[in-house]
């Protein structure tokens, strides 16, 4: 595909992606994924590309689904070999690829799966912040302190 500069765009669902999917609240929804195979002036098959798309994650804050972008953006260089992906310049990301066939939905996957953020929530989020009935809050707050004993006696010590 590289010797032809193949182009590639199209709607990937997302529930194809099952490591995607296992992050997300619901397998709703497609991800726009737009590929360009080349081949740059140092003969090194590429892959560069981008794909993003709105999902549903879980708030970190209240625990209810919020929905965000994710969206990633790669530059993957292909290696035949471990030793060849070492000697891909440092702005690829190697990719290595020991047969002739390279599966593509798992490459998307990973790269989703890698622009998604560490912390998800709602930016108007209310979290609740007290558990239990108003009532038993404020009569446990009227409780004695049971350190004032110790208290007393660092008193008393010290006279």
């Amino acid at each position: 595909m590289a010797e032809r500069g193949a182009q590639i765009s199209a709607d990937l669902p997302v529930s194809a992606m099952p490591d995607f999917c296992d992050m997300l609240a619901d397998q709703d929804g497609k991800i726009q994924v737009e590929l360009e195979f080349s081949i740059d002036e140092q003969r090194i098959r590429l892959i560069q590309g981008q794909a993003g798309g709105q999902v549903k994650m879980i708030c970190q804050r209240c625990l209810e689904p919020v929905e965000i972008e994710v969206a990633a953006k790669f530059n993957l260089g292909i290696a035949a070999s471990e030793e060849a992906a070492k000697q891909l310049p440092r702005y690829y990301d190697p990719v290595i690829v020991e047969a002739d066939e390279l599966e593509l939905v798992p490459l998307v996957q990973e790269e989703l799966i890698l622009s998604i953020p560490h912390d998800v929530y709602h930016e108007d989020c209310s979290i609740q912040t007290s558990f239990g009935e108003p009532e038993t809050a404020v009569k446990e707050s009227n409780k004695p302190n049971p350190f004032s004993v110790l208290a007393a006696l660092k008193k008393a010590d010290t006279k």
